[in-house]
Parts: structure tokens; C-alpha cells; sequence
């Protein structure tokens, strides 16, 4: 039918925004942040006059100390307000209008602080990675050592099994209850690069032990401590890179956990290959071996900036000031983006209040704005273990070796599948700012659900025949093509953004542990769903949970792309009712008379209105990246 991602978007943003009329009057009406009924995105520093404008700037500066850049802060606060406009400003020089003209014609062009930043924020990815991948070979040889090794429906069988998922999901347990619980007051107390050192050293530190248990109860302990660090980093390293990243590029960087967790998971498998025949402490270096990682990232964390985020959070605007300054090009971009993260904060708070860890946990489900981001954070990390892709992280070698391969061979099937999914994670750098979060779901959820089917139907082929187990092979990797740029990048680069800054951590937080708690179930349940189910059921269930994610994707997940992190409060103001009918009344009907009776006269009308300051910013972006 000759249908491509860009079919499943709700058309290029270009042709969806709606320049106000009267913006001098519209500007200044106020968005309810918590029933945002018109769809409207607002600049909040929209429509104030110049001098009502530079008297607030000169209040902020004197109650924060910083009348010593209280110049740089009005041109940043000038700019904020109507950022396409800043050609025209006389108080800008001509660097300052370079730097800003190249935020779009060069804007992967960064300072090396921020880029250091992405870089061990990447590293913290690979420990992840590794982390889970490191059981998938030892699952071949620890039970037998440990006594839990029986398979089949006998009793013993029966408990074995069991026993050996209980001991693959200790990590997602402890993540899921306690780990991502533990970031908020964390990341309270000690800020986000202290956070991620706790979590890196309880990564480092529990892998080496777990090389040396001595019994399986031993070996379940040390997971459950590596689970702490697992869920206090994972919960808290996309939200330090999506606060530190200019919003044209956030996507881009912050989908380096999903890559880089990609690339840890592909080490993992190098490692449990590279050990497998080294006899009965295999399984130990197998588990053992993910310390690596874990160094760089327990020494490097502390040569990034702080979250410039966190020190507004904490009122210290004169250190996000210098922080920012590490992570933009100019010092008026970081006076900019200091005086517009403040204003929104502002907004924030007339619906937000003051509150303690947990009326905000109670508020994740209680304020409309930030219930919408906890639904939408939520359907796309459930989503994560609903596609199946761990039951291959997970067990693969599992299921190779119940395809009929060797241990050996299973091992490195399993190697090629994390080649594939490290891969294929590349191309999201580009698209998930491009063609956007939502759109890549849209797509690549139907294509997962045919081949993990194909996968399942091809244990229908004879053993004898080489087809069988080179066509399960074939689906597998196929299967981690398309889930490497959708499903992969987007559940965690989206749930940093979607929350509003005073419920960011616990938002996460929540996030998170779902996404691992049902890792948990996911990694507890899958042995014996293979032996109850056979593969061909197992396969065939996790199909139609694709799916099941496809239709709650479509009707209840908003697009972020291109949006600040304060922009999103007035995306998720829109109430759910409101998104899901237009995707159904509006969105769906234009797809089938374009695509399926292929009338090119077909027109979707745009969900969001954008005010015009930040329409014309958006259109400007966008018309740059058609033209690339």
C-alpha cells in the first residue's frame, strides 16, 4: 500500500500550525494547565509588554543576586519571549544573533560539556545493558550448578523453573519496589550526578559479588542489591540528559540510553560468548563481568555539570546560571533558557503548590495535567515488556538451544540479536526528533506483532531441516529491527520529558518501576510460560499484546517532538477525552481516505494551536529539517 512512518503522523507539523490572528490579544488569554479544552501551546512569556517584561527581569535578578548579569538576563528574557525575533533585536550583537540563527541551521553543534555529559549518561546505558544481559548466557549452566537445573512438568521440574525466573527478575523486583523509589528523595538530597553515583556503585559493586555465591538463595541477594542500583540510575539518567539538552535536539540525545543500553546488551553478549567455554566458572564471569562499565561511570559522573533544572528546583539560580553556561554555546542562550524555565515554573505552580514525597506520588494520579503524562509514561513502558523484546533479552539462549542449537550456537544467535537490536537503534538518532514518539510507536508496533507470529510459526518446521532454525533466527532479528528505533528509544526518552519539574523524579520514578516491575513478571513467568505454552504459544501471546499496546498507544499517547520541557505542561493540559476522540474522529478517517482509498485531497485538521511566537519558532525548525 506503499504506507511509511510519516502516514501515522497527524501530518508534518508545518501544515498543523495555526497561527493566532490576533496575537497581541490571544497571547494573554490564560491556558488552564489542567484543562487545556482548545489545545492551545503557549508561550508564557507571550504579550507582556517590554516594560512590564524587564521590570520582572530586574526583580528576578535582584532577589537571586544576579544583578551582575542583569543585562544578559533582559536580552534572554527578550528572546524567550518571541524566540524567531531575535534578528530584529538592537540589543543583541552579531555573535550572539550567529549562535542563535545556527540553534537551527547547525543544531547539533554543542558545547563539549554537554556532550561529555550525554557521553557518560550513555556509559550508564551500557551498565544497564549489561546488566541484563549478563543472566541470559548463565542461564545455561548456574541452575545445573545450583541444583535448580530440572525442566518439564514434573514437580521438581515445575520448581525449578520457577526458582530460576524468581532468580532472573530479582534485579526488576528490587528495581520495581525499591530502587526507582529511592530516586526521588535521592535526587532531593544529594542532586542528580549524586544519585547516579549511588546507583553506579551499587551496579559495581553487586555484579563482582554475584560471581561469587555459592548458592542460589546468595546469587538472588546480590541481584536484588544490583536491582537498587539498576532502578535509582535508570530512573534518574534520562531525566539528567533530557534537562541538560536544548529541546531541538533532546530526543536525539536523550535516546542515547536506549542506544547505548543497545550497545551494553551487545557487550554482555560479546562477554557471555567470549567466556563460554572456559568451564564451570563461565556463569560467574558471565554475571561478573558487567563491573566494567561501572568504573568509567563511577569516576566520571562528578566532571558533569548539575542538572540546571535541579538548582532552579532548589532556588539556586545563580548555579544553574553556570551550569547552563557549561551546557550552551553563549551566554545569553543559558540566560534564555534560565529566565524561560523560571517563568514556566511560575505557571506550574499555581496548579503544583507545595508538597512533600508523597502527596506528590498521590498527585501523579490526582492533577489532571500530570495524571495525563502518568497514563502516557505508563501505556509506553508497559508497552516495552508487552512487544516481547524481553523474552529474547532475557532467554534467548534459552530459546535457541529449544530450537536445536548447540549451546554454543545459541550463544552466538543470540550475539547476532544484540548486534541487530545495537544496530538498528542508530537511525531513531535522527527520526525520533523528525518523525517524531508517537508516529515511530504507530509504526513499528504492527510490524513487531507479524514477526514475533513468524518467529513462533517457524518452531512448526521440521528439526531435520535447516529452515527451522534459521528462520526462527530470522524472525528474531527482524523483530529487533523495528523495535530498535520505536519501542526501544522511546518509552524512556518520553517519560523524562512528560513530566512537569516538581514531579519529575517521582514521575519517573513511576514510570520506571512499572516498566520493570513487569519486566519482572516478564522474566519470573516466561520459563514456564515456554514450557506450558511451547514457543509457538509464547510467541504467539506476546503478538497480540503488540497489538493490544498498538490501540492504547493510539488513542492515549501525545507527541512531545520539538516541544521544551515547560512547553509540554500546555500538550498534557489537553484533557484525554479530548486527544483520544480527535485521533478517532479525526486522525483515523483521514489515514483511510488518504491510504486506503488514496484520496490526495484528504486533510487532517490540527489537534494543537500553537500561539504565534511559538508557532512560527516550530515552523521555522521544521522547514530546516524538510530542506536537510
Amino acid at each position: 500500500m506503499g504506507v511509511t512512518m510519516d502516514d501515522f503522523s497527524e501530518k508534518p507539523m508545518v501544515e498543523q500550525v495555526q497561527i493566532a490572528d490576533h496575537y497581541g490579544t490571544e497571547a494573554q488569554q490564560h491556558v488552564n494547565l489542567n484543562s487545556n479544552v482548545g489545545a492551545r501551546i503557549q508561550n508564557p512569556l507571550a504579550g507582556i509588554p517590554r516594560d512590564t517584561l524587564m521590570a520582572q527581569v530586574d526583580e528576578f535578578a535582584r532577589e537571586n543576586d544576579m544583578t551582575d548579569i542583569q543585562d544578559l538576563l533582559r536580552k534572554g528574557a527578550l528572546i524567550a519571549q518571541d524566540p524567531p525575533a531575535f534578528e530584529t533585536l538592537e540589543e543583541l550583537d552579531d555573535e550572539e544573533r550567529l549562535v542563535l540563527r545556527e540553534e537551527v541551521t547547525h543544531k547539533w553543534r554543542q558545547p563539549t560539556a554537554l556532550y561529555f555529559t550525554v557521553i557518560l549518561c550513555s556509559i550508564g546505558a551500557a551498565v544497564q545493558g549489561w546488566d541484563q544481559t549478563g543472566s541470559n548466557g548463565a542461564n545455561l549452566s548456574f541452575p545445573d550448578d545450583f541444583g535448580i537445573g530440572a525442566t518439564g512438568n514434573s514437580a521438581k521440574g515445575k520448581r525449578d523453573t520457577w526458582l530460576v525466573g524468581l532468580v532472573n527478575s530479582a534485579p526488576y523486583i528490587a528495581s520495581a519496589f525499591c530502587g526507582c523509589w529511592l530516586s526521588d528523595p535521592l535526587n532531593y538530597y544529594i542532586g542528580r550526578r549524586g544519585t547516579i553515583f549511588f546507583a553506579a556503585i551499587f551496579c559495581l559493586l553487586s555484579v563482582i559479588g554475584s560471581g561469587f555465591t555459592q548458592s542460589w538463595p546468595q546469587l538472588f541477594v546480590t541481584r536484588l542489591l544490583l536491582g537498587i542500583g539498576m532502578g535509582a540510575k535508570a530512573s534518574t539518567v534520562p531525566i539528567y540528559a533530557a534537562e541538560n539538552s536544548p529541546a531541538a535536539i533532546r530526543g536525539g540525545l536523550v535516546m542515547s540510553w536506549q542506544m547505548w543500553t543497545a550497545f551494553g546488551i551487545f557487550l554482555g553478549f560479546c562477554a557471555n560468548l567470549a567466556v563460554s567455554n572456559v568451564g564451570k566458572i563461565a556463569w560467574r564471569l558471565q554475571f561478573g563481568s558487567a563491573f566494567i562499565p561501572a568504573v568509567p561511570l563511577v569516576l566520571g559522573i562528578w566532571f558533569c555539570p548539575e542538572s540546571p533544572r535541579w538548582y532552579i528546583k532548589k532556588n539556586r539560580y545563580a548555579d544553574a546560571f553556570k551550569s547552563l553556561c557549561r551546557l550552551r554555546r553563549n551566554k545569553v542562550q543559558a540566560a534564555r533558557d534560565l529566565y524561560y524555565i523560571h517563568a514556566q515554573i511560575i505557571e506550574e505552580s499555581s496548579i503544583i503548590g507545595d508538597s512533600n514525597y508523597i502527596t506528590r506520588f498521590i498527585e501523579l494520579f490526582t492533577i489532571p495535567r500530570v495524571r495525563r503524562a502518568t497514563l502516557a509514561s505508563g501505556i509506553v513502558m508497559l508497552a516495552q515488556q508487552m512487544c516481547g523484546i524481553n523474552i529474547i533479552a532475557f532467554y534467548s539462549s534459552t530459546v535457541f538451544v529449544n530450537a536445536g542449537a548447540s549451546r554454543f550456537h545459541a550463544l552466538l544467535a543470540s550475539w547476532g540479536f544484540g548486534l541487530v537490536n545495537f544496530v538498528f537503534a542508530w537511525p531513531a538518532i535522527r527520526t525520533i526528533d523528525t518523525y517524531g514518539r508517537r508516529t515511530l510507536l504507530l509504526f513499528t508496533f504492527p510490524q513487531m506483532a507479524w514477526t514475533l507470529l513468524g518467529a513462533g510459526f517457524s518452531f512448526w518446521i521440521p528439526t531435520s531441516s535447516n529452515a527451522h532454525l534459521g528462520m526462527i533466527a530470522f524472525f528474531i532479528f527482524l523483530f529487533a529491527a523495528f523495535y530498535s528505533p520505536g519501542e526501544g528509544p522511546v518509552p524512556f526518552t518520553y517519560s523524562a520529558e512528560v513530566f512537569p519539574l516538581s514531579h519529575r523524579e517521582v514521575g519517573m520514578s513511576w514510570a520506571v518501576a512499572t516498566c520493570l516491575f513487569w519486566a519482572a513478571v516478564l522474566s519470573m513467568t516466561f520459563p514456564r510460560m515456554l514450557a506450558a505454552f511451547t514457543p509457538q504459544g509464547a510467541f504467539g501471546f506476546y503478538a497480540a499484546l503488540n497489538v493490544i499496546a498498538l490501540i492504547l498507544i493510539f488513542l492515549f499517547v501525545p507527541e512531545t517532538k520539538q516541544r521544551t520541557l515547560e512547553e509540554l505542561d500546555y500538550v498534557f493540559a489537553v484533557p484525554t477525552r479530548t486527544h483520544a476522540r480527535y485521533q478517532v474522529t479525526k486522525a483515523l478517517p483521514y489515514w483511510f481516505k488518504r491510504w486506503v482509498l488514496f484520496r490526495k485531497t484528504a486533510r487532517l485538521e490540527p489537534l494543537y494551536h500553537f500561539d504565534a511566537p511559538v508557532a512560527s519558532d516550530q515552523k521555522r525548525a521544521v522547514k530546516r529539517d524538510d530542506s536537510s
